[in-house]
């Protein structure tokens, strides 16, 4: 009887984030349709939208965490038995722990930040933000789940002791106060009390997350209990990180995050990697090293639209991969490029990370896209060089072009091509804006998968949303708590304490922009591009104006230096998951990317000293 609820929840769950997201889709789709018809859009959509995009974000968070996908650090350090299923009970302690401190709070702002008029149609914006608490607790209560799998009794005495330190005192107080015109004695006592206790041992909880990162615990979970730690610490109103949170899952361009990755998704689940791999061949194997550019162009095609380079590499790695092989291609060269390769469209529209650069450090998107353009073209010129050279040395044979298999080849793959000329023309011309791009874009793509080539089905529609949800609540949650972490280093003064230091110690702006490159390529290697964005962005923002380096030359730089950070060992995010992929052991997968990071890390140098790549197509 248990299990038959627990799987009717887990479908009534899925079923209600498929709504939501086909609602985001739906609704800027309509939008558009209705201004350029009747001139005139959909009262409060954007309204609607944005309150979608939260409701999108903590259920898809809540799902990830039950099938244990959220986002963590790709290497954890190994422990021998029993000590791992210690770690691994205490890890868990931890991150239900700091769930259920975000539930808490996320209650008292939904209870005490709205009133009771402030509505979104019919319903109470209050009775909506309700859902980051709904959120918060079911994640908590899985990592709880998974802390009693493992019956790690050391996990949970030190859930037990800590969650009667300063949550239960903390909880019942604010609702408390929030229930009661005047806040009785007793009350104001266990509150008191509750963020006294938690103020001494917000420091050595800091480090216990820290040290967590290292042993598996979501990203989310250690960054956002880091800013509500120092918070904690301060004694400042804890329900700051439920209002950052708010606040930037409620941001105007949000919606086009989940829109782009599902579009991509969509993309990649249906056999549109064979037939743009069949039209790269026809068009670019007659000349050296044509097969690898058509693994690069592909990679390239795919990972623009989903924003995780992991993606493309799980999705189209083992097509490629036999492509290349047959083709003559080594097998190290093979892995090595493709891995390399999975990357190296995060600088083109309509790239997530770009998108999230541009809300976070407040300039606009458009100029950072074209921004990206050079750059981007850069790095796809010098990996498609490399692939020249290795097939000119190893006289790997070519195929002559013949002009019919690439009529035939483009017509099959025609539809797919106008995706991003679709989206670039709707963005770049003024006809639509960067949602709606989004929803054209998923709209475009159902049609074209389900209707004209139907390689997808209507009820395949739930398998490739519940594909793409991973990616969706992983980095939505992780924008949402890293935001609070971010606002408390912009209220701490912490960029302009750093911007004098180094204003005194560094006088040479060449100096500054190899530190810089050094500085991020650290930060890249251990941590997601999204996180960092929020976390790193305001420090180095101050430092760039310093040394008045364009805005939109920094934010290349940044992105440029994190897609490196995926391939940098020891635990760069993509060498785990080419090792995955590829069945191959994590020290040959080093080995075989390296000549790809050295050409990577050369372009990098070029786009950091070589301005005007970035600047030459921004006003």
């Amino acid at each position: 009887m248990t299990n038959r609820f627990i799987r009717l929840f887990h479908h009534l769950e899925n079923g209600t984030a498929y709504v939501a997201l086909l609602l985001l889709a739906l609704l800027p789709f309509l939008e558009t349709i209705a201004r350029q018809i009747f001139h005139s859009g959909i009262r409060n959509s954007t309204v609607y939208l944005q309150h979608l995009v939260l409701v999108a974000t903590f259920i898809a968070g809540s799902i990830t965490a039950r099938e244990d996908k959220h986002l963590s650090l790709s290497f954890k350090i190994p422990f021998p038995h029993p000590w791992d299923q210690i770690v691994k009970g205490l890890v868990a302690s931890l991150s239900s722990l700091i769930c259920w401190a975000f539930a808490w709070s996320s209650l008292s702002f939904s209870l005490n930040g709205f009133g009771a008029d402030q509505k979104i149609g019919f319903l109470p914006l209050r009775l909506i933000s309700l859902v980051m608490f709904a959120g918060y607790a079911m994640m908590a209560l899985r990592f709880h789940s998974r802390l009693v799998q493992k019956k790690s009794r050391w996990g949970m005495a030190l859930a037990g002791f800590l969650a009667g330190s300063f949550i239960a005192f903390d909880a019942i107080s604010q609702v408390a106060q929030f229930l009661l015109t005047r806040t009785p004695a007793w009350i104001q006592t266990i509150q008191q009390v509750s963020l006294g206790s938690l103020a001494h041992i917000a420091t050595p909880l800091i480090f216990m997350l820290v040290a967590a990162a290292f042993l598996g615990s979501p990203i989310f979970v250690v960054l956002g209990g880091i800013g509500f730690l120092l918070f904690a610490r301060q004694g400042l109103p804890l329900e700051v990180i439920p209002n950052q949170a708010y606040t930037q899952l409620t941001g105007f361009a949000m919606p086009a995050i989940p829109l782009f990755t599902i579009a991509g998704f969509i993309l990649s689940e249906s056999k549109a990697g064979e037939r743009l791999v069949r039209l790269f061949q026809a068009l670019f194997s007659w000349f050296p090293g044509g097969t690898a550019v058509v693994a690069i162009m592909v990679c390239t095609f795919f990972t623009t639209f989903t924003g995780a380079s992991g993606v493309t590499i799980l999705a189209l790695g083992g097509l490629l991969s036999f492509v290349m092989l047959n083709s003559g291609y080594g097998k190290p060269f093979s892995l090595g490029l493709l891995t390399a390769s999975g990357s190296i469209g995060l600088l083109f529209p309509p790239s997530l990370p770009v998108i999230i650069y541009g809300v976070t450090a407040q300039i606009s998107i458009k100029e950072m896209f074209k921004g990206g353009v050079l750059p981007g073209i850069f790095l796809v010129l010098a990996m498609t060089g490399a692939g020249i050279i290795y097939s000119l040395k190893r006289k790997i044979p070519r195929q002559s072009f013949r002009f019919k298999e690439a009529l035939v080849s483009l017509k099959e793959a025609f539809w797919e091509i106008l995706i991003p000329v679709i989206v670039i023309v709707g963005f770049f011309g003024g006809f639509t804006n960067l949602v709606e791009s989004g929803a054209i874009a998923i709209i475009y793509a159902l049609v074209v998968e389900v209707v004209i080539k139907r390689d997808l089905k209507i009820r395949d529609l739930p398998r490739v949303l519940f594909k793409g949800i991973p990616i969706i609540g992983g980095v939505l949650t992780i924008l949402a708590l890293a935001s609070g972490l971010s606002y408390y280093i912009i209220d701490a003064e912490i960029p302009v304490k750093l911007a004098h230091w180094v204003q005194a110690t560094i006088h040479s702006k060449y100096v500054f922009l190899l530190l810089l490159n050094l500085a991020l390529l650290v930060v890249g290697c251990f941590m997601d591009i999204f996180s960092a964005i929020l976390v790193v962005v305001p420090l180095i923002i101050p430092l760039g104006n310093l040394f008045h380096i364009h805005p939109i030359h920094l934010g290349i730089i940044f992105l440029a230096n994190m897609e490196l950070g995926y391939l940098t060992p020891p635990v760069g995010l993509n060498l785990y998951l080419a090792s995955y992929r590829f069945e191959e052991p994590i020290h040959r997968v080093y080995r075989d990317v390296f000549l790809f990071l050295m050409i990577q890390l050369f372009a990098v140098l070029m786009i950091t000293y070589l301005p005007f790549l970035s600047t030459a197509f921004v006003k």
